[in-house]
């Protein structure tokens, strides 16, 4: 017990102290001409509609979108790279890779996407001066452009997730399961699924919280073009509006640590139901 208390003092001071906070500042509220703080649900109340409601939603929208697609593309790259023939150099590569762009975010990855697919980005101009293709629409300042920027580091991240995961699906599960006239999908269906499920959704739930909480690549690609919630956080906690706003945007931050929450709720039951098959 003595051992973990190192542990519990960062849980406590990291994550509880700053969301207990939130959760009281959420219910203050600041009068903009004497300046005094008084107990209020304004704040509650505004982020359940009008621009706030629409920033949520942008939020889940393209959360859950990259989400679910660094998760598909993540675990088709995890699992060819373990099955190829040189798999050994390519996993190290692979992962090596994974590993540098999964961290690579903020505004020098917005400022890499500009200088090549931007509106004077190199392949651009490439392709529509010397080949005369246009870009069909796609706008890199939108919603499906800030998708694509999001899946740079969302798929490497989903890579370096999954792959212990795919690497503990012992190859006498598959050679038991053939022996006993199971085919490929009757395999998956009950003994690679259930064992991968834990560890897939909670790599989803990872890529989910990492698009959820993005703030530095879409405030450098989009500003404020696309509603999200982090960018109406730094709006509300620097008193752009309003005087007082902070409170705002500390209810706006309230929600999303409730967001997430409700997210990992989800995943541990999703485990708790896995682990009793096991058993």
């Amino acid at each position: 017990m003595l051992g973990a208390l190192p542990f519990f003092l960062y849980v406590a001071v990291f994550l509880l102290l700053p969301i207990g906070v939130l959760a009281v500042e959420a219910f203050r509220s600041t009068d903009p001409v004497t300046f005094e703080e008084t107990w209020s649900t304004a704040s509650i109340e505004a982020i359940t509609g009008g621009a706030f409601r629409r920033a949520y939603i942008g939020s889940l929208q393209l959360s859950g979108i990259t989400a679910v697609l660094g998760a598909v593309l993540g675990l088709a790259l995890a699992v060819a790279i373990l099955r190829a023939r040189r798999g050994r150099l390519l996993r190290r590569l692979v992962l090596t890779a994974s590993g540098v762009l999964a961290n690579f975010g903020g505004i020098p990855l917005a400022f890499a996407f500009l200088a090549t697919i931007g509106n004077a980005g190199v392949v651009t101009a490439l392709l529509s001066d010397t080949l005369g293709i246009g870009t069909g629409g796609f706008s890199l300042y939108s919603m499906t452009g800030l998708a694509l920027v999001y899946l740079y580091f969302l798929v490497p991240l989903m890579v370096l997730t999954i792959v212990p995961a795919l690497e503990a699906l012992r190859p006498q599960w598959r050679e038991a399961a053939d022996n006993l006239g199971a085919s490929g999908w009757q395999y998956w269906r009950y003994i690679g699924g259930p064992v991968l499920a834990p560890p897939v959704i909670g790599a989803t739930m990872l890529l989910f919280a990492s698009a959820f909480a993005a703030y530095a690549t879409a405030k450098a690609l989009v500003g404020s073009s696309v509603p999200l919630v982090t960018l109406q956080i730094a709006d509300a906690l620097s008193s752009n509006v309003v005087v007082g706003a902070e409170n705002l945007g500390k209810a706006l931050a309230l929600g999303m640590v409730l967001v997430v929450g409700l997210v990992m709720v989800f995943y541990a039951w999703v485990q708790r139901r896995t682990q009793r098959w096991l058993s």
